[in-house]
């Protein structure tokens, strides 16, 4: 019944959607792993704490060298040994010694709010898709991975470790979550209390990726400005294809602070005013990691996640 009454939130030309677009099955998220060479150039930057004291995660690089092997798809071109190559005629990349196990921990919202969806799959199945992506990303540079799931009402925290097995487990959870949440109960625990909760299970000089759409107070935000005073720190930004143009014009029942209201379209001057609506959001989104020293990722859920990721 739930399932059934989600579905009619969605455009109606949208005619026979899956289960997928609102449950994210262990079976896609595992496959998003095949995704991975396309993500080749995401690149963490160091931190500042010390010199060589961490390497950086995506780049696979260390301070030693180890040895070269033949090139791989996927590879970063930069690593390629050229004067190998030239005597192999085929190209070989070199490989560095890790120095230290880089923490990556990711903080995924599903809570109620990101229950929500007008085209292709809610929001909360594309965070839970970004969070697999990154999970599978961290490990196949043989990270440590940890991830946090925020249900609205709790939150779930797996501590960073190696392995598949372990991870699959971790995605087993995603799916349990976002499959019980269709529900759509009333929050009990705020966004910044989860936040304060992650925080205090993190390392230090761990790369962070937190995954929302960010409807969040200013207390949320300070405990996000903690975290990058020593952590490497990504805000994805979810958001659905609505919330960057209106509408049609018409009347729309909405929820609004936990009331029922009536939005009402009416012309050119409500859709200016619901598009500044959303852009000044991710204006002071953009704003905050630019004075912090975040990095911002906008990602819509419509469109391919992995082509959003990847650094201008």
């Amino acid at each position: 019944m739930v399932l059934n009454a989600v579905k009619s939130s969605f455009k109606k030309n949208e005619a026979e959607l899956s289960d997928e677009a609102f449950v994210p099955s262990l079976k896609t998220l595992t496959a998003l792993k095949q995704n991975i060479p396309y993500l080749k150039d995401f690149h963490f930057k160091k931190t500042s704490v010390r010199a060589g004291d961490a390497k950086s995660a995506f780049k696979g690089r260390g301070i030693e060298f180890e040895e070269v092997r033949p090139y791989k798809f996927g590879d970063d071109v930069r690593d390629i040994d050229w004067r190998v190559t030239a005597r192999k005629n085929q190209p070989f990349t070199k490989l560095y010694m890790e120095e230290k196990d880089r923490q990556v921990f990711v903080f995924l919202d599903l809570s109620s709010k990101m229950y929500f969806g007008t085209k292709t799959e809610l929001k909360s199945v594309c965070a839970a898709k970004i969070a697999a992506l990154l999970g599978w990303l961290a490990l196949s540079y043989h990270d440590k991975l940890g991830l946090a799931i925020y249900t609205g009402t709790q939150t779930y925290f797996f501590e960073a470790r190696h392995g598949e097995t372990y991870f699959l487990s971790v995605l087993k959870k995603i799916e349990d979550v976002a499959r019980q949440n269709l529900s759509l109960t009333a929050d009990t625990q705020t966004l910044s209390q989860a936040l304060k909760q992650f925080e205090a299970k993190i390392f230090r000089s761990s790369v962070i990726f937190l995954v929302s759409s960010f409807d969040a107070d200013d207390v949320a935000f300070k405990t996000v400005q903690t975290l990058t005073n020593q952590n490497e720190v990504y805000m994805i930004d979810v958001f659905d294809p609505l919330e960057n143009d209106a509408p049609p014009k018409g009347i729309y029942p909405s929820v609004y602070q936990g009331q029922n209201v009536l939005l009402t379209n009416d012309g050119k001057s409500f859709e200016q005013t619901y598009k500044n609506y959303f852009a000044h959001k991710r204006e002071l989104l953009e704003d905050f990691c630019a004075r912090y020293g975040a990095q911002y990722r906008p990602v819509q859920t419509d469109l391919p996640i992995y082509t959003q990721l990847k650094p201008v």
